[in-house]
């Protein structure tokens, strides 16, 4: 055998519904809208607000964070990330 034995094993390919990150943006920014929208409908929930308007904010600005670093590494920048699809 031949086997070359300085060369890690290398892990196996993740799924590619796994890779997806929209999915899990999609469920969270739901989750923070509901939140939010129930400490503006529910008279008991009014201390919530400011958390849930800071976690839409948060949301939105790491979305925009992704998309904006996710084109620049189609379009092939080079400070861009590498792996984003």
């Amino acid at each position: 055998m031949t086997e070359d034995t300085n060369d890690p094993p290398q892990p196996p390919a993740l799924p590619a519904a796994l890779l997806e990150p929209w999915p899990v943006i999609l469920v969270i920014a739901t989750g923070w809208l509901i939140a939010t929208i129930l400490s503006f409908t529910m008279a008991g929930l009014h201390q919530w607000r400011p958390f849930t308007l800071a976690g839409l904010a948060i949301g939105v600005l790491g979305t925009s964070i992704f998309l904006i670093q996710r084109r620049a590494a189609r379009r092939g920048s080079r400070g861009a990330q590498s792996g984003l699809t």
